[in-house]
């Protein structure tokens, strides 16, 4: 998985990203809708398998849902930004309420896309954050 990330993020492509969302179906679309976009995607069904992928593995991006149980997306994406500094943090929630106070409660970075979003848009939004580096 390292070097083939390596090669791809040369050529500015290719995140190492991390999705962190408890509603499997849910999970498993986005996972095969960024790979086949041509990113390297670790699913995880919560925050806390999330935090064991960040002491283990380096990503680029985290793309957390903020409403799982045990560990919401705000406080993975806390603990996420000690463990790798220079994180880059999106939050997908179906909640606007819960989505403004992610904005408010986490790095300026941090973005946050609203439940239902279309693909592309995730995909484009992906691509921002990555030309930001």
């Amino acid at each position: 998985m390292a070097a083939r990330s390596a090669a791809a993020r040369v050529k500015g492509k290719m995140a190492q990203i991390l999705l962190a969302e408890d509603d499997d179906s849910m999970r498993d679309f986005l996972a095969k809708a960024l790979t086949r976009a041509g990113h390297d995607v670790r699913a995880v069904g919560d925050g806390l398998d999330a935090l064991t992928t960040l002491a283990e593995e380096r990503v680029d991006i985290l793309l957390a849902d903020v409403v799982m149980p045990g560990l919401d997306g705000i406080e993975l994406a806390r603990r996420a930004a000690k463990e790798q500094p220079g994180i880059k943090v999106m939050f997908i929630t179906g909640f606007a309420a819960v989505a403004l106070k992610a904005r408010e409660e986490t790095s300026r970075g941090a973005r946050v896309l609203s439940k239902p979003f279309h693909l592309r848009e995730l995909v484009s939004q992906i691509d921002v954050m990555l030309s930001a580096r």
